[in-house]
């Protein structure tokens, strides 16, 4: 008879090459029951289920020590990777992997909470099929996940659909349902005791989750939090180096553009002390900005560089003032040139649309500097005036006292009395009493940058300036400029173009004669030559100009005869001698009718329609006497 430990021998060695293979669980209840086939003592087969029970407890221990292998594995991967990995999403996206391939569930997903929108959203999933579920926003408080972040400690339900632990909401619901999710277990991401997300596990059948799976889950959940937080500590040390070096590069820029103005600035005073002009300063400033400058004096005329419509720079100009900054202008830059309140005039830029914060500091900077070259202008200006001034009323008081003197003193003030000048007289034309304190000073402004001389004289002031062109228009000019500057009507005479004391004189006369007719005619407020006021001119004038007069008035009739050899002029003359009748004015020409109506429909043309009103008609008529008496002359 065998003894039974021989006979059990075999049966123990198969235990043990199952427990070596790491064989299912079925396979050691075998080993008991091939045994009983084949036999086997009682003693045998209590030896052997025995045997089969110890190895049961030591195959589930070892099952129990590779589960908790590769959990303690997991979590060191894990660990790796959060020190490893820069990128948040991959960190999360790998935990919410492991816990899925760990814990042997369908699907894992993880929640975080949006705190602008006020609800959490699906911030990483893993075996996820529904788009609906991968979707899905929650709102505080509801599902398994609101128990979750409520209570800060971990849920699980076999059966999610029948739990009513939790808030069901219909839009949770519909996204479970989606996804096909039964059992479902949800751990808080926990720092600093606040939860700040919630890892989930879910099976799409029933499941009951064991604590270990629970503490797993738990494990993976607080490397999670401290992804998380390291990322946001990351996110935040990343934004304030940033900032500190956005700021480092805000000081260098600025105190690099502050040497830069200061330099600027330097160049530009110096350019000043040194005595430069206008057009030297805007040069300067449009070489430093790189664009194109211009100066305009108070009333929008240039002192440099391209003119500027100054009705459309008001509002800009106006701008600038108020805020005493530049102002940008559709493509250009606007800065008024200010001494205190006093508006000197105004800087525009060109060509440069986009100023950065250093180069429109740079631009008022120049317009700073272009106050204080104005003011150093207007201050020699005024004195230089005020010498010449006094010249001027000595000339106009006693003109044949000593010309030679008044000659020599003019040159050494810079005024050449011996070249031709036109004198300007003007007046307020309400002729206030504090009125003409106010025109001397926009005379002043007037004449400002130009060999002009002005002064007060009498009930008038009085401008010398170099001879013009058109003394018609250089007198209109002066009305509206004079009036613009002072701030009510001014009415401008012109005197014809003069040189030499005694003649200046009597052109100051005939300009003061030619202001009183503007006022007679009832035209105060504006500007004229006694050239230009008709017959009433010849009999102002002090030089009585018949041909200039008898030229403006016929000239075209004139031209015409002489370039047709037609007989306009004497057409005309008989029709005003014959009364203005056709009949009379045919027979003394010795032509039928139609011709007479004829030449006068050409007359017409070339003098205009209203040659026969009754104005007009008179100096027509006198100029057409004046020809006749010159003829006379020369004959």
């Amino acid at each position: 008879m065998n003894h039974p430990d021989e006979n059990a021998a075999p049966a123990l060695r198969r235990l043990l090459d199952l427990l070596a293979s790491g064989a299912a669980t079925v396979d050691f209840a075998e080993v008991l029951a091939d045994a009983r086939r084949r036999g086997a003592p009682p003693a045998v087969l209590a030896e052997i289920d025995d045997a089969t029970w110890q190895a049961l407890r030591v195959h589930r221990t070892l099952r129990q020590h590779r589960r908790r292998e590769a959990e303690l594995t997991a979590l060191f991967d894990t660990a790796g990777d959060l020190a490893a990995s820069r990128d948040l999403d991959t960190v999360l996206q790998a935990i919410v992997r492991r816990a899925r391939l760990l814990l042997g569930t369908d699907t894992a997903y993880l929640t975080l909470p949006d705190e602008a929108a006020g609800d959490t959203y699906m911030r990483v999933t893993d075996g996820s099929v529904s788009v609906l579920f991968q979707t899905l926003r929650l709102s505080l408080g509801d599902g398994l996940g609101g128990l979750v972040a409520q209570t800060a400690r971990p849920y699980a339900t076999p059966d999610y659909r029948t739990d009513e632990r939790f808030h069901h909401t219909g839009t949770i619901d519909a996204g479970v349902l989606d996804e096909g999710l039964v059992a479902i277990i949800g751990v808080p991401l926990l720092l600093g005791g606040e939860v700040i997300g919630v890892l989930f596990a879910a099976d799409r059948t029933p499941r009951a989750f064991s604590p270990d799976e629970v503490a797993l889950l738990c494990s993976l959940a607080a490397h999670a939090a401290i992804a998380l937080d390291t990322a946001n500590s990351l996110a935040d040390t990343r934004a304030a180096l940033a900032e500190l070096n956005a700021a480092n590069e805000l000081v260098r820029a600025h105190s690099a553009a502050v040497q830069r103005a200061e330099q600027a600035h330097d160049r530009l005073t110096d350019l000043v002390l040194r005595g430069a002009e206008v057009p030297d300063v805007a040069a300067a400033v449009a070489h430093l900005l790189n664009g194109e400058i211009a100066v305009l004096d108070a009333e929008g005329e240039p002192l440099a560089g391209r003119p500027a419509p100054a009705a459309e720079l008001a509002g800009a100009v106006a701008a600038s003032r108020a805020e005493g900054r530049s102002v940008r202008h559709g493509e250009q830059w606007v800065c008024a040139v200010l001494a205190g309140h006093d508006a000197l005039g105004t800087l525009v830029l060109r060509g440069r649309p986009d100023l950065d914060d250093a180069d429109r500091r740079l631009f008022e900077r120049a317009s700073v500097v272009t106050a204080l070259l104005l003011l150093l202008r207007r201050s020699v200006a005024e004195t230089e005036n005020r010498v010449r001034g006094e010249l001027l009323a000595d000339l106009l008081t006693a003109p044949e006292r000593d010309p030679a003197g008044l000659t020599a003193r003019g040159r050494r003030l810079g005024v050449d009395l011996a070249r031709p000048h036109l004198v300007l007289v003007a007046e307020p034309a309400d002729r206030k009493g504090d009125d003409r304190g106010r025109l001397a000073g926009a005379a002043r402004r007037y004449l400002f940058g130009s060999r002009g001389v002005s002064a007060e004289h009498g009930e008038a002031v009085v401008l010398l300036v170099p001879e013009a062109e058109d003394p018609e228009e250089t007198a209109r000019q002066a009305a509206e400029r004079l009036s613009r500057l002072a701030g009510f009507p001014v009415t401008v005479g012109a005197g014809r173009p003069a040189a030499g004391p005694p003649a200046l004189a009597a052109a100051y006369a005939e300009g003061l004669r030619c202001v009183r007719a503007l006022r007679v005619l009832g035209r105060a407020g504006e500007g004229a030559s006694a050239r230009a006021l008709g017959f009433l001119g010849v009999l102002l004038g002090d030089g009585h100009d018949v041909d200039g007069f008898v030229g403006a008035t016929l000239g075209p009739l004139l031209a015409y005869d002489a370039r047709r050899g037609t007989e306009l002029v004497r057409t005309l003359r008989a029709y005003f001698d014959c009364g203005g009748s056709l009949t009379r004015a045919k027979d003394e020409l010795h032509v039928h009718v139609n011709t007479v109506v004829q030449r006068l429909d050409r007359i017409e043309a070339l003098l205009g329609r209203d040659w026969n009103q009754p104005e007009r008609s008179l100096e027509l008529q006198l100029a057409l006497r004046l020809q006749l008496l010159a003829g006379d002359r020369e004959g």
